[in-house]
């Protein structure tokens, strides 16, 4: 299942069900310091931007498309190279540069969220042309794909399952990349945030920027900080909104997320009963046992979708996951949970994943954009798949996970006893796959830049504020620190608060206190 990406009601950084919220796939990176100055680049710099209508797409009329030219890899520039998609809305009056957006997953297309989500984002033109871009290997940008083995990974992954021992699950990621490598063509390899990370630093010089002025949501905060530490003099104003972990490995993350969303359920929970329509009644700890309860009993015996398929204990923990990401959401939830368990009707809980994913045989790569109506179904969970995994160096043998099963196990069920389990097969991930880099859980740290405005939410289910306490601490003084005490993934879009001091920051400037904060009704405590 996949979700989509939005700015509004929130912007997503998991999106896919189970472990695929985590990567697959390894790259090999360029060495840990840019240099845009290197060899055979210059040529890539000296660029600019063609904008034009956006041929082929149904957008907003004042929606502009271009490209940008990057090396397929940096320390190679001359063995081929990449175009990436890009968008813009044209700035008013005389605009001082532009303002680079990305909207998290990793894998989501920012040309498609700036095109659906554009009005969230349109005082900023009082100051910037604001653009967006499709990261290598996503959307429009050479998009990756995992073709008929992602149904295999989706299998192999989504928790409906217990674990016994995962050595048959392991063989089956194992061969799922190797058809993944097949697929996805010669970007693969060179996937990945850092390259990322470089490739912001073109589009700075195409666009004709000094400095790069950014906002970067969920997984676009760690694209963020890569670009500070490869690019300290080159940081303008960098507003980063819930902010990503450098370091957890990929288990400690599954672990995060399960605590987070426990929390955002209970808070969800706590807000339910006050309600005389919830489904739950009006005791919050007698609704938190019907919750577990319920998703025993949908596991042990699931109930037929509209479509005749089965809807199981699993599958109502993802799209109660997806819900969670935002409070606008809390009101759908309830009647969703409610049309479940007085009438078997799971269609409004589906309602919150974007269903099924098809799988083409064979996805477009190569150095020219690739068409949106070839853009591979699977590319979302491929490419969130591929950067996760290129960004994480560790690789735990079979016997290694097998051994540390069953304490995973009671960590993550103890976490949370709803969303533990789907929450587990994250520690499969990466298996037999390439090492991924070790320069951001190494390097990106003291960043000697302009200041960065950081915004953590407390209720946040993705990325929990310590995540926010713990960034800023590794970056150092340059981190400023906004406190949101609200809840859903991220604050831009659900706090009025946050967009102002974001947006006052970015046009103007002004950076609230380090440790301000924003109040859960949007006012400053």
């Amino acid at each position: 299942m996949l979700v989509k990406l939005s700015t509004r009601p929130s912007v997503r950084r998991c999106a896919v069900t189970g472990a695929l919220g985590l990567a697959l796939l390894g790259a090999r990176l360029p060495a840990a310091t840019a240099d845009a100055d290197g060899p055979g680049l210059s040529r890539f710099y000296d660029q600019k931007i063609k904008w034009s209508a956006c041929g082929g797409m149904e957008v907003p009329k004042d929606l502009q498309c271009g490209k940008v030219t990057v090396p397929l890899d940096y320390d190679h520039p001359k063995s081929g190279t990449l175009d990436l998609a890009l968008a813009r809305y044209r700035g008013t009056g005389h605009p001082r540069g532009s303002v680079l957006l990305n909207f998290g997953g990793p894998g989501g297309s920012g040309v498609d969220e700036l095109a659906a989500g554009g009005k969230d984002f349109m005082h900023l033109t009082n100051g910037y042309d604001v653009v967006t871009f499709d990261p290598r290997g996503v959307g429009r940008s050479s998009p990756v794909t995992c073709g008929p083995a992602t149904g295999e990974i989706i299998e192999a992954t989504d928790g409906d399952e217990e674990i016994g021992d995962p050595r048959s699950v392991l063989r089956k990621l194992r061969d799922a990349a190797t058809e993944c490598a097949k697929h996805s063509g010669p970007v693969l390899p060179h996937i990945g945030t850092v390259n990322a990370a470089r490739d912001m630093d073109v589009m700075r010089a195409a666009l004709g920027d000094d400095r790069l002025n950014y906002l970067g949501f969920s997984y676009g905060t760690r694209l963020g900080a890569v670009y500070a530490a490869q690019f300290p003099d080159k940081v303008g104003r960098v507003a980063l909104d819930g902010v990503d972990t450098l370091t957890e490995p990929l288990a400690e993350q599954g672990l995060a997320a399960a605590r987070g969303q426990q929390t955002a359920l209970d808070n969800f929970l706590d807000w339910c009963v006050e309600d005389i329509a919830c489904p739950f009644g009006q005791d919050a700890r007698d609704a938190r046992r019907q919750v577990v309860q319920v998703v025993g009993s949908l596991d042990a015996d699931p109930v037929p979708t509209a479509f005749g398929e089965a809807f199981s204990g699993q599958d109502m923990v993802g799209a109660v996951g997806q819900a969670l990401y935002s409070q606008e959401l809390w009101p759908s939830l309830e009647r969703a949970v409610a049309q479940l368990l007085e009438d078997g009707d799971t269609r409004g809980l589906e309602g919150f994943t974007s269903g099924g994913v098809t799988f083409p045989v064979r996805g477009r790569s190569g150095a020219g954009l690739t068409d949106e109506d070839e853009v591979p179904m699977d590319n979302l969970p491929a490419a969130l798949m591929a950067i996760n995994c290129a960004d994480d160096p560790d690789r735990p043998s079979a016997d290694q996970v097998a051994r540390s099963l069953d304490r995973l196990r009671k960590q993550y069920e103890d976490a949370s006893p709803v969303f533990g389990r789907y929450r587990l097969t994250q520690v499969l991930m990466c298996y037999g796959r390439p090492r991924g880099t070790d320069y951001i859980r190494d390097d990106v740290k003291d960043v000697d830049t302009a200041k960065m405005l950081l915004v953590g939410t407390r209720g946040d289910p993705a990325t929990p504020y310590r995540w926010t306490v713990e960034t800023a601490d590794r970056l150092g003084p340059s981190a400023v620190v906004l406190d949101n005490k609200g809840e859903g993934h991220t604050g831009y879009a659900s706090s009025d608060c946050v967009h102002r001091k974001v947006d006052d920051f970015l046009l103007y400037g002004s950076l609230p206190p380090d440790g301000g904060s924003c109040g859960a009704e949007d006012e400053e405590d």
